[in-house]
């Protein structure tokens, strides 16, 4: 099947591949990692996972490099960040040994689903943790299931590295400020569904949402974060309602290999217009630079991209940071697994 994959041209969207791998969480332990090439789960009607939301997801990628190998990115910052969302919403933790063995499973056995260097794509995982037990009642699970599976894809936006434009919408909120924005769980993307549809059928690549308290501060960008350059520094917002993106990390700490100074703070929407380069960085689109942003309701176009081209900075993040993915240059902050 592979080999009729048209690896240059894929979508970012799901395709059956071979196996996935599956660990069971009862009485009070992990047990042991099965192999399965179902795409299918068996769960019980009262699952906590389809009735209070016992449930939360990573998303990362597999490359396949110019030198023949695979490498994965920050997977043990993947397992720490779903450790914190398990500890959000009442879970046992998957521990970092366990994931990481996972993830690697998986990635070997469906290694010819790995799409080529050239091609520009990658083989995504999906590790998903899902409250598997029986409850009639606002409580915990006993049981739990711990997945990875994964599938090639091609880039999150059509166009690839190229500027996009968003637009603020006001009448819908993702998270709460002390909600559950800072865990990467289902509940904050079906929020998001309905001002993303409004997004696209307006003619936008994306949603744009402030803060949900005060509607002044920018607060993400669809499922993304946003991030701002301007006056050598690198701002991004500072919010309790934000998911802690490993991107956005890597990209701080790229900047300031740059020689940016980094700023992690509230950012008034009308500072919008004093921004240089803009843009929304997350694992699947890594970075996609921003041309304009319009809020409808005040009749005001933040236009930051005046040529309509990705900017001198964010084109360098970006360049670097997919370049360290692929084994192209130096990882001297230790954040690849390489595969052999």
């Amino acid at each position: 099947m592979s080999q009729s994959i048209d690896w240059a041209n894929l979508p970012f969207g799901y395709m059956p591949t071979d196996y996935n791998v599956r660990c069971t969480y009862r009485n009070g332990k992990w047990g042991e990692i099965e192999v399965s090439s179902s795409e299918i789960l068996n769960i019980h009607m009262a699952a906590t996972c389809l009735h209070y939301g016992q449930e939360a997801f990573e998303g990362q990628k597999a490359f396949r490099c110019p030198d023949g190998k695979i490498r994965l990115f920050r997977i043990d910052d993947n397992a720490e960040r779903l450790q914190q969302t398990c500890r959000g919403i009442m879970m046992p933790e998957v521990p970092t040994e366990l994931f990481r063995a996972m993830a690697e499973k998986v990635i070997r056995l469906n290694e010819r689903f790995i799409p080529p260097y050239e091609s520009g794509a990658s083989l995504y995982l999906r590790p998903l943790l899902i409250g598997t037990g029986a409850q009639v009642g606002v409580h915990p699970a006993e049981e739990y299931m711990f997945l990875i599976f994964v599938t090639p894809v091609g880039p999150y936006f059509k166009g690839g590295f190229a500027t996009n434009d968003y637009v603020i919408i006001r009448e819908y909120d993702r998270a709460a400020p002390l909600g559950t924005g800072r865990y990467k769980v289902g509940g904050n993307y079906a929020a998001s569904l309905r001002a993303n549809h409004i997004a696209h059928e307006a003619g936008y690549s994306c949603e744009f949402y402030l803060d949900a308290k005060e509607k002044k501060y920018i607060d993400e960008c669809g499922a993304a974060n946003f991030f701002g350059i301007k006056d050598g520094k690198y701002i991004t917002p500072k919010s309790t309602s934000i998911l802690p993106s490993i991107t956005n990390r890597s990209l701080q700490q790229l900047a300031l290999d740059l020689g940016l100074e980094v700023e992690c703070r509230q950012i008034p929407e009308e500072e919008l217009e004093t921004f240089e380069e803009a843009g929304a960085c997350g694992t699947a689109a890594v970075i996609s630079p921003i041309r304009r942003i319009d809020d409808l309701e005040s009749k005001k176009s933040y236009v930051i991209s005046k040529d309509g081209k990705p900017g001198p900075i964010s084109t360098k993040l970006y360049t670097k940071l997919r370049n360290i993915q692929y084994g192209i240059e130096p990882d001297v902050h230790n954040w690849v697994t390489v595969l052999d």
